[in-house]
């Protein structure tokens, strides 16, 4: 989910393992910044909410190359 929510790769270096069922009150960027009462940005809300700290970090992730491509030929 975060990796959709924040146009970056997310790697998961938590360790915890098994599923969990969470709810994350976040405000996206897009959104109106004059209101007082707004829920916080997406990396303040995972660090208070869920403990949990995102941080910017160079790491070796799968990448899908395409090097050519044609059109199919009519059967």
């Amino acid at each position: 989910m975060l990796t959709d929510v924040l146009h970056r790769t997310v790697i998961d270096k938590t360790g915890l393992t098994g599923n969990y069922d969470l709810a994350l009150k976040w405000s996206p960027d897009d959104s109106p910044s004059e209101e007082t009462d707004s829920d916080p940005s997406i990396f303040t809300a995972v660090q208070e909410q869920l403990r949990l700290k995102l941080q910017p970090a160079k790491d070796l992730v799968d990448t899908l190359v395409i090097d050519h491509v044609e059109m199919p030929t009519p059967n």
